[in-house]
Order: structure tokens, then C-alpha cells, then sequence
């Protein structure tokens, strides 16, 4: 936002009203313009739905519900709900347990938002748990921190703080710096609760040095707004300001609007606190007009009544007051906010002794009273419970410190024993070198020529085992349609059929003429790469050209079977690799996935980009293959052939020069298959980072 500049009250305030416009027009109007996270979700999912061979239990229509789940947080709870109750019945029926771990997690959120402890915390628990047993690190951390919100909010602080210091060792062992900075984050957020600013702030410059190594100006900014609260509890208004003007210029650039509507209440809390209560107004004004058309978030939101019945109270506007006051008392009682009671009772109490109704006024202040007290000794006895858990923590770190120290002194006195033995051996072998120095040389001549031996024969095995392979594929795979083509010509020169016999073989002998052509052409790449080797040339080329060019190529082997191949790759992926090679490899996954897949099934080309890679995957739903199979199916030493859904034969080649394209060209290739199911092969490669990258 723009510096504000001093000026008259009313002036200012009309002034205020204008940039309210303006800044509500800028903020909703894009939406229009552009689709969100939550459209984008839900185009893809109808995308995926509108295929024939759809299955809602599939995990891509799984996961694609997870992602949309969790897109609605904070906008509409009740479709988080039942988006996660759906994640969950399919997760369930195909005992996919990160799904089951994402969907509770979800509605653990659904019941914490609606301030339903006693529901979420059973949930996130038991999500937790799964979590650890299939050492799903991301999703343990997640709900670590959900945990850790769940008891900071109850006010049981000592038990958020030993769940954020756990959920810290982890991020530390996993190098996941972003849930580092929010964990850091939240231990800083519970000492500002007890008003603890000093280690608060110790904690908030750890998040910040996080904040640079990851170098993400939204997650910044998120610190930012918060730190900028806790100055203005601590009445450091110029600091508070400077930092809630930093994180409201990102939120605004990046349409970031739940953590917007939070940093505009802040701003107006820091205008409140000073009594100026015309700035108060305008920022609660945008903040809840965020509320009003796109955020669910009735933790801050309570917050915000609560601030604009004090900001209309100072304006005496008391009818207002009261109406915003009123809203959030029942607010807080909906989600058993304990503070937001305390706050809106306060409110109430005041209003109604200005207005001498000495009755309702006296029933407020008894109830702000008595949870003031109640909320008081808890806020000692945590604080108390805080310092010991901080304590306990530092008492097994130093005891860990003072194992491993003394783990090193006896490690030490092993090595000075050892040295020493060393020293004696030393002089032992040096009076034994003298004497049998000719016998050494005579062993080390001898070890060589073995030496050279072994590596002959291991050359030899080598040239024998590719001999067998190419003449194996050659008499077994080769000679057999040849050998078919050749005697039904016979028959035909020799009068033993006729020509109308003989034209309705031509389909079946152009089936064997492609085949045969298939496996010559791989036949010659294998041999060319065994016997002379081939260099590989990367150079930035398109994947989805590649894609499209084979899928044209297999059409009308595809449609014999009324197979459906869909090509779901991202717009114009670019790698970094040899184009021949990729094509031999796109051509072999596809040619297999054909051939071992029945009539009427799918075929879908998927591709995502991971650290620098590009990871693509060809699924079918075809017959699948067993555990040994896929073990043996890369190895070089293997010779599988094997048939497909018709009967087509295959010599085992194909996968075998797919492993070998591939690792050249720096990526991996890996299988995963159910039988009777279908079967799913990944391959990576270097993503094309720049026009002219250079090959390594």
C-alpha cells in the first residue's frame, strides 16, 4: 500500500473510503480474469472424469481430490468436509493409506476450524500414526504442526511446544526448511502468547534466517504480518507498521487473500491500539470485506468483531459497537474461543455501562471476570509448564551432548590402542619384508597375470552371452515369422491356395512384416550398442512432440484392439536429451503397452516436473505383471519373451534397450504393476533449463 501522508480527519477518511474502493476493485476483479487454485483443481478432475475408463478409486483422482480438499480451507468448510469423507471411502476400499493419512488430516482441519477439539484431535492422532507407520515424513510433519495448533489453542502450550521441538528434529533430518520456519514460527507464536517478547523474538530471528535460505517473499511476508502483532503487543508501533506494510504489499501482489484479511486486521489492531480509530475502521473495513467474499476463518475473524466494536465504541457509535460485539461473543462461543469471550465481554460490559444499564453491565463484567481468572492461572501454569518442557528439552539435548562426548573419548582410547597395535605390526611386517621380498614380487606377477586372466574371461563371457542373446533372437524370434511368410508364398506359387486364400492371410502377414521390422530395428540398436557402443547427443527437444509422434505411429495398432491412448503431458515439455533415444524408448513403452493391454482398454502418458527432472509415466490397464517379472524385466542378463493379450510375441529386448537409452542420457526407469490391473513404467530426464545449455 502507499505511504500515508497527514491530513485533515474528514479528508482523510474520505480518502480512505476511495482507496477502499479502489483496493476491493483491484482484489476481486482478477478473480474474474483468472482462474484460481481451486477452478484449476476442479477442471482437471472433470478433465479425468470425463475419460473412459475412469475410476473414482483410482490415486490420480485421489490425490487430485486431496489437492482440492485443502484448496477450499479457509473459504468453504463445508466442502473440505465432504471433498475429505470422499478421499477417505475410496482410500479405504483400495487400502491406500496415504490417502487415508491426507483425508483425515483434512477433516481434522474441518473440526479444528470449527473449533471442535474434541473431534479433530482423536482424528489427527490417529492420522499421525498411520503416517509414521508408512514413514511419510511430509504428512507426519503437517499434522505434527496441525497437533501443535490444536493444544496452542486449548492453551496447553507446553504440550504444543514438545510437539513443535519433535516436529523440528524431523525438518532437520528430512531438510524441509519450509516446515522449519513454521514450526520455529510457532514456538515464537507461544512465547508472544504469554507476552515472553525477548525469546519470541530469539525464535523469529531463527525464522527469518530460515526465510532467506529458502527465498519464497509469500512465506516471508507470513512472518512478517505475524511478527508485526506481536510489536504491536509489545507497543513498538513504528517497527509493528514496517512490518505489516511489507507483508500487505506481497499478500496484494501474489492475491495471497486468507493471510491479506489477517494482515489488514493487524494493521488496524496497530491503529487501534494508538486510538486512531478512522485508519482502525478503514483497515478492518477491507479486512472484513475479505471475509465477506472470500475467506472462512473464524479464529481471526472474531478477532476482527471484536476490534470493530472497540474502533465504533471509540467513534461512539455505540449501536454498531454493540451489533459487532454481540456477533463475536457468539462467535466465540460457537468454537469455544475462550479469549474471543474474554475480549467481546470486555466490550459488552463497557458499552452497557455507558449506556447505565447497570444490570446487563454487571452480568458482562462478572462473565469477563471470571474467565479472566480462569484464563490467568492457566496462562501462569503454562507458562511454568512452558519453562520446564523448554528445560527438559535442553536437559536431554545436553545429556545426548554429554553421551556422544563421552561415546568419542572411548572411541579415541580404541584408536590409541589401535595405533599402537598398528606400530607393533608395522615393525613385525618391516622384519618380515626383508626376508620374503622375492616372494612378494613373484605374488604380485602372479596376482596380475590372474588378474589379467579374470578380466579375459569375464570379456569372453561378455561376447558369448551377447552371441547367444542375438542368435537366440534371431533363430527363435526372427527365423519363426520368416520362416511362416515363406511357406504360405510357397503354397500360393505352388497352386495349393488360392488368391482369395491368399489375400485374406495379408493382414496377418502385414501384422508379422511390422513385427519382424520392430524387432530388427531394436535388434540393431542393442547389437550397435553392445558390440561398438553409441554416443549420445543431447540437445533441447520437445517431449510432447515425441509423444504425439509415436502415439500417430501406434494408431492403427492401437484401434485394431479399440484401445484409447491419452496424452495428458503438461504444455510443450522440454528435456535435455538424445532425441533418437528417447524416441527408441517412447516407441517401446508404448509398442508394450499395446500389446500386453486387452481390448477396449486405456492408455495414459502422464509427465511432472521433480528437482531439475522431468518424470514421465506410461500407465495401462492391461494384465499386469508379478513381482519376479518385474524384478528381472531390466536386467541384462535376462532373456523373458513373452506374449501378449493376441498373442503377440516379444523377445525381451525392448525394456533391456529402454534401461540402457535412458541411464545414458542421466535419468532412471523404474516399473510398478498389478496383475490383472495394469501396469505403470516411469522414466526421468534433465529438464531443458535454458535455449542454449550445454551437453556435460
Amino acid at each position: 500500500m502507499p505511504q500515508q501522508k497527514a491530513c485533515p480527519l474528514p479528508f482523510k477518511f474520505l480518502l480512505g473510503k476511495i482507496a477502499l474502493f479502489l483496493c476491493i476493485f483491484s482484489i476481486f476483479n482478477p478473480i474474474q480474469a483468472q482462474l484460481t487454485k481451486k477452478d484449476s483443481l476442479s477442471y482437471k478432475l472433470k478433465r479425468l472424469e470425463s475419460t473412459n475408463r475412469f475410476n473414482p478409486k483410482d490415486t490420480t483422482h485421489i490425490n487430485l481430490l486431496v489437492d482440492l480438499a485443502f484448496a477450499y480451507q479457509y473459504i468453504d468448510n463445508d466442502s473440505l468436509r465432504s471433498i475429505a469423507e470422499r478421499v477417505l471411502e475410496f482410500s479405504d476400499a483400495i487400502d491406500y493409506t496415504k490417502g487415508e493419512v491426507k483425508a483425515m488430516s483434512a477433516l481434522g482441519n474441518y473440526y479444528y476450524n470449527a473449533g471442535d477439539r474434541k473431534k479433530s484431535m482423536p482424528i489427527f492422532e490417529k492420522a499421525l500414526a498411520l503416517a509414521m507407520e508408512i514413514d511419510d515424513k511430509m504428512s507426519e510433519l503437517d499434522i505434527i504442526n496441525a497437533l501443535a495448533q490444536n493444544y496452542s489453542y486449548e492453551g496447553n502450550y507446553a504440550e504444543a511446544l514438545n510437539l513443535n521441538l519433535k516436529g523440528i528434529d524431523i525438518a532437520k533430518q528430512t531438510n524441509c526448511n519450509k516446515m522449519l520456519s513454521i514450526l520455529n514460527e510457532n514456538i515464537a507464536g507461544l512465547y508472544a502468547e504469554q507476552k515472553d517478547f525477548k525469546n519470541a523474538l530469539i525464535f523469529y530471528d531463527t525464522v527469518q534466517k530460515i526465510n532467506r535460505r529458502i527465498g519464497d517473499e509469500i512465506i516471508d511476508a507470513e512472518t512478517q504480518s505475524n511478527m508485526a502483532s506481536l510489536y504491536k503487543d509489545a507497543k513498538n508501533f513504528k517497527l509493528a507498521m514496517f512490518n505489516v506494510n511489507q507483508s500487505i504489499n506481497t499478500f496484494e501482489k501474489n492475491k495471497i487473500y486468507d493471510w491479506l484479511a489477517y494482515a489488514y486486521e493487524v494493521k488496524g489492531d496497530i491503529y487501534l491500539e494508538q486510538q486512531k480509530y478512522q485508519w482502525a475502521l478503514y483497515w478492518f473495513d477491507q479486512s472484513n470485506m475479505l471475509f465477506k467474499n472470500e475467506i472462512e476463518d473464524d479464529r481471526i475473524r472474531i478477532q476482527l468483531l471484536n476490534g470493530m466494536a472497540k474502533v465504533y465504541l471509540g467513534l461512539e457509535r455505540d449501536s454498531l459497537s454493540m451489533v459487532h460485539a454481540e456477533e463475536g461473543l457468539q462467535l466465540s462461543k460457537r468454537i469455544k474461543s475462550l479469549q474471543g469471550q474474554i475480549d467481546c465481554s470486555e466490550t459488552l460490559y463497557k458499552l452497557h455501562k455507558k449506556k447505565e444499564d447497570h444490570v446487563a453491565a454487571l452480568s458482562y463484567l462478572e462473565i469477563f471476570k471470571k474467565l479472566s481468572d480462569s484464563l490467568f492461572k492457566d496462562k501462569n501454569k503454562q507458562s511454568l509448564s512452558l519453562l520446564e518442557t523448554k528445560l527438559h528439552y535442553e536437559q536431554e539435548k545436553q545429556e545426548l551432548i554429554e553421551s556422544n562426548e563421552a561415546a568419542l573419548a572411548k572411541q579415541r582410547n580404541y584408536i590409541y590402542f589401535s595405533l599402537i597395535i598398528l606400530f607393533i605390526l608395522s615393525i613385525i611386517i618391516f622384519v618380515i619384508r626383508n626376508n620374503a621380498k622375492t616372494q612378494k614380487e613373484l605374488n604380485k606377477e602372479l596376482k596380475e597375470k590372474s588378474k589379467a586372466i579374470s578380466e579375459r574371461e569375464t570379456q569372453l563371457n561378455e561376447i558369448n552371452k551377447t552371441k547367444t542373446k542375438l542368435f537366440s533372437i534371431i533363430g527363435h524370434d526372427l527365423r519363426g515369422p520368416i520362416g511362416g511368410l515363406q511357406g504360405l508364398l510357397k503354397l500360393f506359387t505352388d497352386g495349393e491356395i488360392t488368391k482369395n486364400e491368399f489375400i485374406s492371410f495379408i493382414p496377418k502377414l502385414k501384422s508379422d512384416v511390422e513385427n519382424i521390422a520392430f524387432t530388427l530395428n531394436n535388434l540393431l540398436t542393442w547389437g550397435q550398442n553392445q558390440l561398438n557402443g553409441v554416443v549420445t547427443k543431447p540437445k533441447r527437444i520437445s517431449l510432447d512432440k515425441i509423444v504425439k509422434n509415436n502415439i500417430q505411429l501406434l494408431f492403427e495398432l492401437a484401434n485394431s484392439k479399440s484401445i484409447k491412448i491419452i496424452n495428458q503431458l503438461p504444455e510443450n515439455p522440454q528435456i535435455w536429451a538424445d532425441q533418437n533415444q528417447i524416441d527408441i524408448v517412447v516407441r517401446n513403452l508404448l509398442s508394450n503397452a499395446i500389446k500386453f493391454t486387452p481390448d477396449n482398454g486405456l492408455i495414459t502418458i502422464e509427465a511432472k516436473e521433480k528437482e531439475g527432472m522431468w518424470q514421465v509415466m506410461v500407465r495401462d490397464t492391461g494384465i499386469g505383471m508379478n513381482k519376479e517379472i518385474q524384478k528381472k524385466i531390466f536386467e541384462d542378463s535376462t532373456n523373458i519373451t513373452t506374449y501378449g493379450t493376441n498373442n503377440e510375441k516379444g523377445t525381451g529386448l525392448g525394456l533391456s534397450l529402454c534401461k540402457e537409452m535412458i541411464l545414458k542420457n542421466k535419468g532412471e526407469i523404474w516399473v510398478e504393476s498389478v496383475q490383472r490391473k495394469g501396469t505403470s513404467f516411469f522414466f526421468t530426464l534433465p529438464k531443458a533449463e535454458s535455449k542454449y545449455q550445454k551437453a556435460s
